[in-house]
């Protein structure tokens, strides 16, 4: 497995989806190659993929240290792990300054397992800036 045919598979799909979801997909070549993948209607949440020998990774950046109040950050960060065991198929991270919502796949994942998790960390993007809100800038 590997970006390219990722790529391809999701670019594909249009109404064949099994998510109900549309992707556009963008390769970005680097040291790591990442796939940018694109939930239309949701382009303010790209979820970057990347493949190794061990496993796919998609990751979603939510928000940057600087979108926190101050004063809400411990609480945030307390919120954030009462929140990662329920919450499906995803976890929490920070990169650098950003907080990122994560999931890892084998990379002996099927196409079908790849759009589902796509499709899950979307979803749950979106409910994790709503749920955290309150303590966004």
């Amino acid at each position: 497995m590997n970006i390219h045919k990722i790529a391809d598979h999701l670019n594909t799909l249009a109404d064949d989806s099994e998510t109900g979801m549309n992707f556009d997909c963008q390769p970005i070549s680097g040291e790591v190659d990442v796939l940018q993948i694109t939930v239309i209607g949701r382009e303010e949440l790209p979820i970057f993929v990347s493949v190794t020998d061990d496993q796919i990774l998609c990751i979603t950046y939510l928000w940057g240290i600087d979108e926190v109040k101050p004063e809400c950050i411990n609480t945030m960060h307390e919120s954030m792990l009462e929140m990662n065991i329920p919450m499906p198929l995803s976890s929490f991270a920070k990169i650098g300054d950003k907080y990122v919502t994560f999931g890892a796949l084998s990379i002996s994942s099927t196409f079908s397992d790849i759009e589902h998790e796509l499709g899950v960390l979307s979803n749950n993007a979106i409910e994790v800036i709503d749920d955290m809100s309150e303590y966004l800038i």
